[in-house]
């Protein structure tokens, strides 16, 4: 059984109403496509240069996961065309037969992510020079970019995508600015009882300044206002020997891990 459900369901709950949240005409632009099979939710954005965005989450929570909706979601991103998608699942939910489907599909194993959980009226108080504080309308475009450009990712409808959370309910996007310039950012997605930290990213120029620290924490603050009694996020395992600093800020702040989640990725 999933340890914690909450963390599968926000997560799951937050990367649908990205997509689903894309105004036009980029969601027309970047081919926007949604399903929900037995309870997970199947996303594809076939027009974005970014494959992060075609993603099968919140497997084996609402429903047992079964090997006819592995078929059905790898008949959706054939539907749609993708190059290359993420089916990221719980290894205890995985049903009978699995690796035998995962080869005749193509499925490879990835790098797994932590599943972190904490309670946001407990977590540490970042430090920084920096000033940190919401995103105002105005600044959304700017904000989204920031993210974007940090992780590689093209501007343009992602843009859209991304700067098109800033006002919309369940969404409290944060930044962190030198002077001027916004140089760090991250939302958060509250759903209930329940919220996700999402989209943490700075500048290579202001690593190291506490900028992650402090939005973690002006974040989980947000979700506790706004009536979340835990707050979840998730990051890459370092391979042994290796050092993640996401994952050291985020145990730092005070989250937990919780478990850890396979990322099986298919290509047609």
């Amino acid at each position: 059984m999933i340890k914690d459900v909450g963390a599968e369901l926000t997560e799951a709950a937050f990367m649908y109403d990205y997509v689903t949240g894309t105004p036009e005409p980029a969601r027309t632009h970047l081919g926007a496509a949604s399903a929900r099979i037995g309870g997970a939710v199947v996303l594809a954005l076939p027009g974005s240069a970014s494959m992060y965005w075609n993603k099968a989450l919140g497997f084996g929570v609402a429903e047992p996961f079964t090997l006819g909706m592995l078929d059905e979601v790898v008949d959706f991103y054939r539907a749609q065309g993708v190059e290359q998608a993420v089916l990221q699942i719980v290894p205890e939910v995985l049903p009978e037969g699995f690796t035998g489907a995962a080869a005749r599909l193509g499925l490879e194993r990835g790098n797994p992510w932590v599943k972190l959980s904490g309670d946001p009226d407990e977590m540490a108080a970042g430090k920084t020079e920096l000033r940190v504080g919401p995103v105002a309308a105005e600044q959304a475009g700017a904000w989204a970019d920031l993210v974007l450009e940090t992780f590689g990712m093209p501007r343009g409808d992602l843009t859209a995508m991304l700067a098109s959370t800033v006002g919309r309910p369940g969404w409290h996007p944060f930044a962190a600015w030198d002077g001027a310039e916004i140089v760090a950012g991250g939302n958060v997605y509250v759903s209930g009882e329940n919220a996700a930290l999402n989209a943490a990213a700075t500048r290579p120029t202001h690593r190291g300044r506490g900028a992650q620290s402090a939005l973690i924490a002006a974040r989980a603050a947000a979700a506790a206002e706004a009536g979340a009694r835990r707050v979840y996020a998730e990051t890459g395992k370092p391979a042994v020997g290796a050092h993640n600093p996401s994952l050291a800020n985020m145990v730092r702040a005070g989250l937990t891990p919780r478990y850890e989640r396979d990322n099986w990725v298919w290509r047609p």
